[in-house]
């Protein structure tokens, strides 16, 4: 006999590669989202996009590339959903990723887990261990999933 289970938001979304955290973090860190009631816009890390995101009741979209085309959430909705208080921030981490140019990084190494590491070794030499930055990103992907959070359509998010 199956169990009921609550509704997780991995059943409508792609877990986010878990640089997206740290993107998050920086993001706010840097003042890069602004939010009014259930929208949002964020600005990329290099100035260059302006992304929007929605939350209708538990649903969310945005009209950044990894949310829009490859279906995870991106940072922008992890942001969002930290500053709404529906996950939790750790000023102490985004504070030493303020100014990380992310977008620049990701295009030259074309690796996440590459960027990732650097910025392991940035926070490790600023005293922020890296088993502490793992185990806050894996609360956070733990916590993404507990929210049950669905999908909006595209449409919702592009104007």
């Amino acid at each position: 006999m199956e169990r009921d289970r609550p509704p997780s938001t991995w059943d409508s979304w792609k877990k986010p590669p878990t640089i997206k955290v740290l993107e998050a973090l920086g993001c706010i860190a840097d003042g890069r989202i602004k939010i009014s009631n259930s929208t949002a816009t964020v600005t990329s890390s290099d100035g260059s996009r302006t992304y929007l995101v929605r939350m209708v009741g538990n649903a969310v979209c945005s009209t950044d590339n990894g949310t829009k085309f490859k279906g995870y959430i991106g940072y922008p909705i992890i942001a969002f959903l930290m500053l709404k208080g529906l996950l939790p921030f750790d000023e102490e981490i985004a504070s030493h990723l303020r100014g990380i140019p992310w977008k620049r990084l990701n295009e030259t190494y074309k690796r996440y887990w590459i960027v990732e590491n650097i910025i392991y070794k940035q926070l490790e030499s600023s005293g922020i261990p890296k088993e502490r930055v793992k185990s806050f990103i894996k609360n956070i992907i733990d916590k993404l999933g507990q929210l049950g959070l669905g999908r909006l359509d595209d449409e919702v998010c592009s104007g």
